[in-house]
């Protein structure tokens, strides 16, 4: 796993790092989302988050630091949420279990996923290579969990199709963030989670993913 990008700050209190650096990342996301992130200002993120712009120089150095967290607690929160699921390897429900808590926090986070996706080309390279690792590691979970699968025999997926297929559940729990403006017209999250989860399996289980 590669190391954390240090975000450098002033403030030696990690729990007021935290507690500070999460409310920019939600009025960084509110103004992104709004105004787009080259025309948002650092000013104008230290007010929406409600304390001076002195006060936000504490916890980052640039704007675009702001935008590596918003990136970053996208992808701590997949890990988090994730990890945590009861142990189900190599069973379908476990397969469905992780779809569904991953699809219900893409709902939960849904801006964040969108200022990400229009946003992140602004990072400095260094920042955009660790936020496509990170994007790597995260469809690399699902990896894990649809080769336990294989291996018990819970799908007939060659092996060369099992990343195909983790990009797959990935970009399609996405479309839930950056295709809402027509999607939330028709179905909730829960029929979204139950079609998107079955058009998945069908595909899978048909002839052209088998070894």
């Amino acid at each position: 796993m590669k190391p954390k990008r240090e975000v450098q700050s002033s403030v030696k209190d990690e729990s007021l790092i935290s507690k500070r650096r999460n409310q920019m990342i939600q009025g960084a996301v509110a103004l992104f989302k709004q105004k787009g992130f080259h025309r948002t200002t650092t000013r104008e993120i230290a007010k929406e988050a409600g304390f001076s712009i002195g006060t936000l120089y504490e916890y980052i150095r640039t704007k675009e630091d702001v935008l590596y967290l918003v990136c970053d607690s996208i992808y701590e929160k997949v890990q988090e949420r994730l990890t945590a699921l009861p142990t189900q390897a190599g069973t379908l429900d476990g397969l469905k279990t992780a779809i569904r808590h991953y699809y219900l926090l893409i709902d939960e986070m849904q801006d964040e996923f969108m200022v990400m996706y229009q946003e992140s080309k602004s990072l400095p390279k260094d920042a955009l290579q660790y936020v496509l690792k990170k994007e790597l590691e995260m469809v690399a979970i699902f990896e894990d969990i649809l080769h336990a699968c294989r291996k018990s025999g819970e799908i007939q997926l060659s092996q060369d199709a099992v990343k195909l297929a983790a990009h797959h559940i990935v970009v399609q729990g996405q479309m839930w963030s950056f295709r809402r403006w027509g999607l939330h017209r028709d179905l909730t999250i829960e029929q979204f989670i139950d079609q998107q989860t079955t058009f998945f399996l069908q595909g899978i289980q048909g002839n052209g993913g088998t070894a």
